[in-house]
């Protein structure tokens, strides 16, 4: 049935109402990131796969979404079943993405990858080059590269040209200048679009230092003017480079995850806004919202309820709940 449907939708141009769910298969990861909670806050860390039986249930939700994406806060590829958890996705209708530290690429995996019909893996990075990367701690600068051109390769001489290969940029604010190089590695490794983001989870309170906020004008002004300069030069190498800084103007009433049309799916089955607000941690958290679990309830009539709705029209009203009113992501533009 899911194959008409999506024949029937083709066909009659219709979008469907969810435009992305984001499904945390894993929590594991070998990187050692020093931004990262799996590293700052290692002993409330809970390490834990998705089951299949779990994903199963998504489909209801993923027959009302456009895409599909494969990560969470841990490394996609280390789940045994990603790739019957991508094949679920696309027949359901859906597009999917992923995005990866690097490790672990392999001439098998690239071509798993190529075959799968994925089309978009993102490669994380911080930096363009080993020293501006270093925050990636326990996966090397090289390491990536490497896996790129493999997969690059594959991808070629398999001639599949559905899938783009893009880079997931991380911008610290300590090493901002580093994004100046992001064009030309681009080019070097044949990637086709990357999208730069900033730090907006703070697990601990000295990376503050390492983010931006609307208030911080003059480091603010500073990294619109690199991103714009390195922005103009993807465009002249023909290349897609996207970013969004915090705009103190800004009025608030959205988010560049845009949670009115996304959604989040954490390794334990329970259904947030973003990853912000699902954290895999023991004990309490402030930042943590979850409206349901795909394990007892059903996934679409959770996104579906009054409290979940309530939720997205008060922050378009400009009554965000107190988990989003810190978060710079209602402010970027």
């Amino acid at each position: 049935m899911g194959f008409w449907e999506t024949v029937k939708e083709l066909l009659g141009g219709a979008r469907r109402p969810i435009d992305c769910v984001q499904v945390e298969i894993t929590t594991r990861c070998a990187g050692r990131c020093r931004y990262c909670p799996h590293t700052l806050l290692a002993k409330r860390w809970r390490s834990a796969d998705l089951s299949w039986e779990a994903f199963t249930r998504l489909w209801p939700l993923l027959r009302k979404a456009g895409r599909v994406h494969l990560q969470g806060w841990g490394e996609p590829l280390l789940h045994p079943d990603f790739f019957q958890m991508t094949a679920l996705a696309r027949k359901a209708g859906c597009a999917v993405s992923t995005t990866t530290c690097g490790s672990g690429m392999n001439a098998d995996l690239a071509e798993r990858l190529v075959a799968s019909g994925i089309d978009i893996i993102g490669f994380s990075l911080t930096g363009t080059d080993a020293a501006s990367n270093a925050a990636r701690a326990g996966i090397a600068f090289e390491t990536v590269c490497a896996a790129i051109e493999q997969l690059q390769q594959v991808r070629r001489a398999r001639q599949g040209v559905h899938l783009e290969i893009h880079i997931a940029y991380l911008m610290l604010a300590s090493s901002m200048e580093a994004v100046a190089g992001l064009p030309a590695l681009m080019q070097r490794l044949g990637v086709h679009a990357a999208v730069v983001s900033t730090l907006d989870y703070l697990p601990t309170p000295h990376l503050a230092a390492d983010g931006f906020a609307c208030h911080e004008t003059e480091k603010l002004t500073r990294a619109k003017a690199l991103l714009a300069a390195a922005a103009d030069e993807a465009r002249r190498l023909g290349i897609a480079l996207h970013y969004a800084l915090p705009d103190p103007a800004a009025p608030g009433t959205r988010c560049r995850e845009n949670p009115q049309r996304t959604l989040f799916i954490g390794v334990d089955g329970g259904m947030s806004p973003c990853t912000r607000t699902q954290v895999p941690l023991t004990g309490d958290d402030p930042l943590r919202r979850v409206f349901g679990n795909i394990h007892d309830q059903e996934p679409l009539a959770v996104w579906e309820s009054p409290a979940w709705r309530d939720f997205r029209q008060a922050l378009a009203d400009g009554r965000p709940d107190p988990c989003c009113q810190a978060c710079a992501k209602r402010f970027e533009t």
